[in-house]
């Protein structure tokens, strides 16, 4: 962590999220932002294979988050053989397993409302988990984002839900880091740094960890 002196600054290792992961400590002032694969990425693997993998890894992400930080996922359901691949559910059951409290569960329209959208849902998940950090009552944010903002691909985060994270780590954590185990073209990184954080991305893809390490988004509506 000593190479993160300088606000906004940004490293980005090419590697695999969960070895990179278990050869950290916990990772003292950091806070987490990511959106773990989906299961169309593991093409060998059986939908229960990948479950098991996505709750280990949500749990994973969890442990090596500080008691003074917040883990968010960004995540969105998908349709198989007819039924949803419900997430947030396995999400939760991850943190259910260390004893890690749901601070707040949003919906991020990807779509706008009454639209019906096949394969996947018009909306995503952002889901917001903490050993220490409660939310007082009095801060409540909203629940539905109307916008997720602009992607670099498909399965990026938007920018919008990105902000919302980023600004809710600012107000209510000590974190001067965001990590992204995850990071893939590196949106969430390229806005902690525009909002004055530290960003950290890890990637599988030489080509997308490159990208990550360069990308910036212009934060202007």
């Amino acid at each position: 962590m000593a190479d993160l002196l300088i606000p906004g600054t940004r490293v980005v290792h090419h590697g695999e999220a969960l070895q990179w992961l278990e050869a950290q400590p916990i990772l003292a002032g950091c806070s987490m932002i990511t959106s773990m694969p989906d299961y169309s990425e593991f093409p060998s693997w059986s939908l229960e294979q990948w479950k098991l993998w996505f709750v280990r890894s949500a749990r994973m992400v969890m442990e090596k988050c500080p008691d003074d930080g917040v883990a968010i996922f960004y995540q969105r359901d998908r349709k198989r053989e007819g039924c949803w691949v419900d997430k947030a559910f396995l999400i939760q059951k991850a943190a259910e397993e260390i004893g890690m409290a749901q601070l707040w569960h949003k919906i991020v329209c990807r779509a706008p409302p009454g639209n019906t959208t096949f394969g996947s849902p018009a909306y995503s998940h952002l889901l917001c988990f903490s050993k220490g950090i409660r939310e007082e009552l009095q801060k409540s944010t909203m629940d539905i984002l109307p916008q997720a903002g602009k992607t670099t691909w498909t399965r990026g985060m938007g920018t919008q839900a990105c902000q919302f994270a980023c600004k809710f780590i600012l107000a209510n954590t000590a974190s001067h880091t965001i990590v992204d185990p995850f990071c893939g073209h590196g949106t969430v990184l390229s806005v902690a740094n525009q909002l004055g954080l530290h960003a950290i991305g890890v990637e599988l893809s030489r080509k997308r960890a490159e990208k990550a390490s360069e990308l910036h988004i212009s934060l202007l509506k």
